[in-house]
């Protein structure tokens, strides 16, 4: 992991094999809300739309959906209908979640169910919800929710992380109970007379703390740091959370940037292009749409080594599927996701492609859901969406087209009919130059045989003539071009 400060820049890449598979990028300008508690007041409610419109104090109202609403914090019975209508009024103080940081025209996205993320587990205080991470053993997970049965208040619920695989009763003990602790504050915060709606009541850490919390554990190999700030924040947060792993961060000394030396920077120019090239020559390209990304398989290059054409293709997409499972974690890529492999006549070849897709995208922290082929040959998937991706980090819409790559004109652009009006009028004027100097080239000829000069002078004269020449008859050609589009030559 490559941690680099830079002013109020922050930015992280996650290394595997030397290839960056994830990019993380933040200013302090520009502060993610994601996991942020706020007491909100209710703008308007639309039963229709079963949502309600919250004002968190960012200026544009989030939006609380039904499904994220915590009934029984609204002490609704199981048995009466949910209606959001019947639970929230307008002008009416609520306390929610950010979910999903604002996307272009669409505000935050809200829940009501609340969860404190720790170290090692996540704390929900409404018992909405109760889990452990599939990649633990069957060993591990029994043991750990042994452990976690006495800890856990009966009104509370936890979500147990992948980092918990081997801590100890103590760590555990003591990150629950400093989650127990953030609930409290909140809850007293929000039962204040003095606090008012809109207004924070807890804010998530920076994402040097956020990445590291989640993200680094005994897996890595070593973290590098540039940057004072940062390495003062993450040696701060390692010593008291994880001191177990302060032995695997190491800060920057070279004077040299530590993106350019570890080849960060070309590897993240590269993810800026809409075409991807494959090792053996295929590529993709990867296109952002409203309602969804679309991929595209090609060959490209890659023409196989002997076997047939079903073994060729099938080839380049094992090949692409490993590409496009690291292309959605670096480019951090969200929504409906369609991909179009090249199509592949055996059955079993189409499954172990998409098995292929299925185990590289094993390694995606981020919550995803992979369908089957369709009858098409299209592979339908789902890839949560959190905060902004790396296209919109680090670009800007077009002022001139509106993002659209194209100008529209009032009348029709006829691009054949002026490229061969452009080709005849050339030429024309080529072919007029031409006569021109065959013209001259015949007077000089006239006078060089009235020439009483001996052999060697009129050699010489011949070739002053090769050289003036083409000199007045390019002066010729530039007139007459002047003239034909419109503008007048006074030489």
């Amino acid at each position: 992991m490559l941690v680099r400060q830079i002013a109020d820049r922050t930015q992280i890449a996650i290394i595997e094999d030397e290839v960056m598979v994830e990019h993380y990028v933040n200013r302090n300008s520009n502060i993610s809300y994601v996991g942020n508690v706020y007491l909100g007041k209710v703008q308007n409610v639309l039963p229709s739309m079963e949502a309600a419109f919250v004002d968190i104090g960012k200026g544009r109202n989030a939006v609380l959906y039904a499904g994220e609403v915590n009934w029984d914090a609204h002490g609704l019975s199981d048995t009466a209908p949910r209606k959001i209508e019947h639970v929230l009024k307008s002008g009416q103080s609520v306390l929610v979640q950010v979910t999903k940081d604002p996307i272009g025209q669409k505000g935050a996205r809200l829940t009501s169910q609340i969860s404190l993320p720790g170290r090692y587990l996540v704390y929900v205080p409404g018992g909405g919800m109760s889990g452990i991470s599939r990649r633990l053993p069957d060993n591990e997970r029994n043991r750990l929710k042994g452990i976690l049965k006495n800890l856990i208040p009966e009104q509370a619920g936890v979500i147990i992380r992948t980092a918990a695989e081997g801590a100890p009763e103590a760590e555990l003990e003591r990150d629950v109970a400093r989650l127990k602790g953030q609930w409290e504050d909140i809850e007293k915060k929000a039962n204040n007379s003095s606090t008012s709606a809109p207004s924070l009541l807890y804010g998530e850490p920076d994402l040097t703390v956020r990445v590291i919390r989640d993200i680094f554990n005994e897996d890595f190999n070593k973290m590098l740091v540039q940057g004072d700030q940062a390495w003062d924040d993450i040696q701060n947060y390692i010593g008291h959370i994880a001191p177990e792993l302060a032995s695997k961060i190491e800060k920057w000394s070279s004077n040299r940037d530590i993106f350019a030396e570890n080849r960060v920077e070309e590897q993240l120019a590269k993810a800026f292009d809409r075409k991807v090239y494959l090792p053996s020559g295929g590529s993709l390209v990867i296109d952002r749409t409203e309602a969804m990304i679309v991929i595209d398989v090609n060959t490209g290059k890659f023409i196989g080594k002997g076997g047939n054409l079903e073994e060729t293709v099938t080839k380049n997409n094992l090949e692409a599927a490993e590409e496009i499972a690291r292309q959605l974690r670096l480019r951090d890529m969200g929504g409906i996701i369609v991909i179009d492999f090249i199509d592949m006549t055996l059955e079993s070849n189409r499954e172990l492609v998409l098995r292929r897709l299925v185990e590289c995208l094993g390694r995606d922290r981020t919550k995803h859901q992979v369908a089957e082929v369709t009858s098409l040959g299209l592979v339908q998937m789902t890839r949560k969406r959190v905060g902004q991706g790396l296209i919109e980090a680090f670009s800007t819409t077009c002022e001139s087209c509106g993002g659209r790559g194209i100008h529209i004109h009032s009348e029709p652009v006829k691009k054949v009919a002026l490229e061969k009006d452009l080709d005849q009028r050339y030429s024309k004027t080529s072919k007029a130059a031409i006569d021109d100097d065959s013209d001259d080239s015949s007077d000089s000829g006239d006078d060089d045989s009235d020439d009483e000069d001996s052999d060697i002078e009129t050699s010489d004269n011949k070739e002053e003539a090769v050289e003036v020449a083409p000199v007045a008859a390019a002066g010729r050609r530039k007139g007459r071009r002047a003239v034909s589009t419109g503008v007048i030559s006074t030489n």
